[in-house]
């Protein structure tokens, strides 16, 4: 079974409600989500999570992510009318969030729903210095054309993408191998990873490619302060699509947008 909470109808309260939605069936990965949003401490909102109830345990392609989509719409569909807005968990441009868009309850609502791969695009873009690049580490090497396209796709030009983006590197290893995996053997692909985009040029932002590295921040330093210094490595923002997307529906629903 999907993981939310019922009986509460939160739209009549007076506190705020998103619902953060993990399209794989690996209940330890929404876990992992958990106190990313509470570190934020947004104590007027009330931050619910979903698991898709089947189907793929983690999402390791284009294939996963569309295949993910018929075991959560059905399950998603009662719900959306108890949340004012929605977080889709997966790092990728995942199809469930435009489908999410075309939702009756939620177009008529005008409610708020984001991916993590576009908010912290966004963020990034946004915290960056103009002269500077982002870039985004990820998990296996499907993910680099893969992401590399969305974010072209995503900024709305090729021919000036360069000018921002630095691309994407990858670890070699799955979305549940980051938590399976010998801890040392994650800790020195993750910072190999990060040390091969900091030499693509000066960037200023690095994304956390995949809602699995959630809390995986502090090994990004590392890499960051290893390759480019102290000084210069703790400059470096490390972004992670979880806090950055739960922050702009924050915005987003306190503004009315």
């Amino acid at each position: 079974m999907g993981e939310y909470r019922q009986g509460r109808n939160l739209r009549c309260s007076k506190m705020r409600s998103i619902l953060v939605i993990n399209p794989n069936s690996t209940v330890s990965m929404t876990d992992g989500l958990k106190p990313l949003v509470d570190a934020l401490q947004f104590k007027d909102t009330t931050h619910d999570y979903f698991t898709a109830p089947d189907g793929v345990k983690s999402i390791n392609n284009e294939e996963d992510a569309h295949e993910s989509i018929k075991h959560c719409l059905p399950t998603l569909g009662p719900l959306l009318d108890r949340y004012d807005a929605f977080l889709v968990a997966c790092y990728s441009q995942h199809p469930l969030v435009p489908l999410l868009k075309e939702e009756p309850a939620i177009k008529a609502g005008r409610k708020p729903v984001t991916g993590i791969f576009e908010a912290s695009v966004g963020a990034s873009l946004q915290s960056i210095h103009p002269e500077e690049k982002f870039g985004i580490v990820s998990t296996g090497k499907v993910w680099e054309d893969i992401l590399t396209e969305a974010t072209v796709q995503f900024l709305g030009t090729s021919a000036d993408a360069g000018k921002r983006f630095a691309g994407v590197e990858t670890t070699g290893l799955n979305a549940t191998d980051l938590h399976d995996a010998p801890a040392e053997e994650v800790r020195q692909k993750m910072k190999d990873a990060v040390k091969r985009l900091l030499r693509k040029g000066k960037v200023g932002a690095i994304c956390l490619g995949c809602a699995g590295m959630a809390g995986m921040d502090q090994m990004v330093r590392e890499a960051c302060v290893e390759e480019l210094g102290q000084e210069e490595g703790q400059r470096v923002r490390i972004v992670d699509g979880v806090m950055a997307g739960v922050a702009w529906l924050e915005g987003a629903v306190r503004a009315g947008f």
